[in-house]
């Protein structure tokens, strides 16, 4: 089916009570995982890649952002269940442009090193010329901390509630992701999220909410969350762990040829595996969405 509205999507998923999940891919048989499982259980999905990623001036390559955007656009229009495209977390206007123009249909700008001022004005700026090519843009207020080093940074700040819908009125951004509890890269455990801060924000801004950092939130609080306006859960994390779990095994075989290891689509060929674990890893959280059997008309 045709790329799906992400304005749409999102709004058919508050009314409904429940989230979208989006689960970061980046490569073609992590693609093809998520799409399966939204398949396999019905489920509109939001797909896309990590725009910092793609567009990392440290990156010995030079990734070609229109090629990821036209494999999202090919796999989200082979699909069917509804699928939107996005182009997450990128701190370059330029790169963010660039995501607009070839084909990409929700962006996230996002800059947790400036400030509040800088921040509104480029966003009100890039989300302006986002939505006169039809495109959705999501926003981030207050800072994630990171739990990467198996430790979590206890240095962020949470979203302000005053703030955000000062900004969303004054930016017209189409989700707006929170800072409440929830952590960036959480390599192990999970945590509650601060269920009180986000009712307030829930009170006070107009627009769906986004919570990154899925992989650490605990499954009552995600669940009481998605009463309280949260419509877009990002995860990435788990996917990634068991996608190289999964390989590292797959390259652990005796086989001596290399065709059945990589490209030949039996069981050992390890693309097929990570497509494999990918749709196991989706199916194991998906479902606490709420999002399964939405897809259905």
């Amino acid at each position: 089916m045709p790329l799906e509205s992400v304005q749409t999507i999102v709004q058919n998923a508050l009314a409904g009570g429940y989230a979208l999940g989006y689960f970061e891919s980046w490569n073609l048989e992590s693609l093809q995982g998520v799409i399966d499982a939204a398949e396999q259980t019905s489920s509109p999905i939001i797909v896309g890649f990590n725009g910092e990623f793609l567009s990392n001036s440290h990156s010995e390559r030079k990734d070609r952002i229109a090629w990821y955007a036209a494999l999202g656009r090919a796999a989200a229009e082979s699909a069917s269940v509804p699928c939107g495209l996005i182009f997450n977390e990128c701190l370059r206007d330029n790169m963010n442009r660039l995501a607009v123009d070839v084909g990409f249909n929700c962006v996230m700008p996002a800059n947790p090193n400036t400030n509040y001022d800088d921040y509104l004005r480029v966003v009100a700026d890039f989300t302006e010329y986002a939505h006169d090519r039809s495109v959705a843009v999501e926003a981030e207020l207050g800072e994630l901390p990171c739990g990467s080093s198996g430790q979590i940074n206890k240095t962020a700040a949470f979203t302000d509630p005053d703030l955000a819908a000062q900004f969303v009125e004054a930016t017209n951004v189409d989700l707006l992701a929170v800072s409440v509890g929830n952590v960036h890269v959480m390599v192990k455990g999970k945590q509650d999220l601060d269920l009180v801060k986000l009712a307030e924000i829930h009170r006070k801004v107009n627009v769906p909410l986004v919570l990154h950092g899925g992989t650490g939130i605990s499954t009552a609080s995600l669940q009481k969350a998605i009463s309280l306006g949260v419509a877009k859960v990002n995860y990435g994390t788990y996917i990634k762990q068991r996608y190289l779990k999964a390989l590292r095994e797959g390259l652990e075989s005796e086989c001596q040829d290399p065709h059945r290891l990589l490209g030949y689509g039996g069981d050992e060929d390890i693309m097929a595996v990570g497509c494999r674990t990918v749709c196991e890893a989706v199916l194991e959280r998906i479902g606490f969405l709420g999002c399964c059997g939405k897809a259905k008309k």
